[in-house]
């Protein structure tokens, strides 16, 4: 992880329905607040502090700021974090009709870097997250399953064997 967020970019669509990357201007409070409300809206009830700082690289890759967002969710009582783990104590699930926007273009996902032609965006109460594919975007959330360091971790809050 570099603690250098300049690289923290996504494509631009061009034309009249310009994207402009918001996390490519925002400074630390609104990504702090992104980190937040992004962890709010886990559907995994619990989850390891790999996973967190996984979906929390979708906002930064600032160690500095990755601690930051951890802290300010526990004193906010989003989470509570023991022995590696966290809790979502008070989330507020994303509604996929109305807090999921797609939009087409050129994009690259935030979560995996690969190109896509069609951009999911989460609509957060500190502003706009994305953009994600269609699995990220669902794996962000906590919807899917997803592999980290080669194994298969979770799907919808059961263990997968």
């Amino acid at each position: 992880m570099s603690g250098d967020d300049s690289a923290d970019h996504c494509d631009t669509q061009s034309g009249d329905n310009e994207y402009v990357d918001t996390l490519a201007t925002a400074d630390r409070a609104t990504r702090v607040e992104l980190g937040i409300n992004l962890l709010a809206c886990i559907e995994d009830e619990e989850l390891s502090l790999s996973a967190a700082v996984d979906r929390i690289e979708t906002v930064t890759t600032d160690p500095s700021l990755t601690r930051e967002i951890l802290d300010t969710a526990v004193m906010r009582d989003v989470i509570d974090r023991t022995d590696g783990q966290l809790q979502v104590k008070h989330g507020t699930a994303i509604r996929f009709d109305k807090q999921v926007i797609k939009r087409d273009g050129e994009y690259e996902c935030r979560r995996c870097g690969s190109d896509l032609s069609t951009g999911h965006f989460l609509q957060l109460p500190a502003g706009e997250l994305g953009p994600f594919g269609p699995s990220c975007v669902r794996i962000v959330l906590g919807l899917e399953s997803w592999i980290f360091a080669g194994t298969i971790i979770k799907s919808r809050n059961k263990l997968i064997e």
